[in-house]
């Protein structure tokens, strides 16, 4: 039987850092789903989102969540930070023997100094000007969207650890 780690949190709490770490420590593929979805469309997330918007993204979203998790191959899943958030996601992947959900915690001052020198990556915080408006920003999602977090099977505290250091925390949790 396979087994597939998906990790999930915020933006900028370091899922697609840690599952590669993860990935290459214990010898398993990494998956990025919004790498999937762009493969999938033929376009960046942001160019989605413009050109259709948010509620087809995350219908599309949905079904390559869906088809990347059908695959009997072993995986390290890297969500994106709204994924879990919408059409039962958390249940579904929950309900899956073979789905460890892992909720990569993060405080809302880490995550602001983490976002701040990334923002010009981040389409969605494209119009946020001081650090203020980014901490009320995160703050409100993260009111949001942490009860579907937490439905995670483990919770990861996160502090100032490397990301190799959290893999191994991981594996520690898991195995």
């Amino acid at each position: 039987m396979s087994f597939k780690i998906v990790l999930l949190g915020y933006m900028g709490s370091g899922k697609t850092t840690v599952g590669k770490e993860l990935a290459k420590i214990i010898s398993t593929p990494f998956v990025d789903l919004d790498t999937e979805i762009e493969k999938s469309e033929n376009k960046s997330v942001s160019e989605i989102f413009d050109e259709h918007g948010a509620i087809y993204f995350r219908k599309k979203e949905k079904l390559v969540l869906e088809e990347v998790l059908r695959s009997e191959k072993n995986m390290i899943l890297s969500l994106g930070g709204g994924t879990p958030c919408y059409f039962e996601s958390m249940n579904y992947l929950n309900n899956l023997d073979e789905v460890h959900t892992v909720y990569l915690d993060v405080s809302i001052p880490a995550l602001v100094n983490r976002l701040l020198s990334e923002k010009s990556k981040r389409p969605v915080l494209n119009g946020i000007a001081s650090e203020q408006e980014l901490l009320e920003f995160i703050g409100k999602h993260l009111f949001e969207r942490r009860p579907y977090y937490r439905q995670a099977k483990q919770i990861l505290k996160v502090g100032d650890e490397t990301a190799e250091e959290l893999a191994r925390n991981i594996v520690a949790l898991l195995f």
